[in-house]
């Protein structure tokens, strides 16, 4: 019998747990999070959106970022 590890990683400060490998865009879309006009940062240094489909790593810290206009 095989057990597999969960992926436990922190997203915008909330914990999560995911039985099986995923890419950092299948997270976006499994959180229900943007995929457009956010920028993400993975244990505090930018995550380009060209990395988006690697897997994610196992205890990374993702902030999702949007823009906000004002001043």
């Amino acid at each position: 019998m095989t057990s597999t590890i969960p992926i436990g990683v922190t997203v915008n400060g909330v914990d999560h747990e995911f039985p099986e490998p995923l890419s950092v865009r299948e997270l976006l879309t499994r959180l229900e999070l943007p995929c457009q006009g956010v920028a993400l940062a993975v244990d505090g240094a930018v995550f380009s959106k060209s990395r988006w489909d690697e897997p994610v790593g196992r205890g990374w810290t993702i902030e999702v970022l949007t823009a906000v206009q004002g001043g």
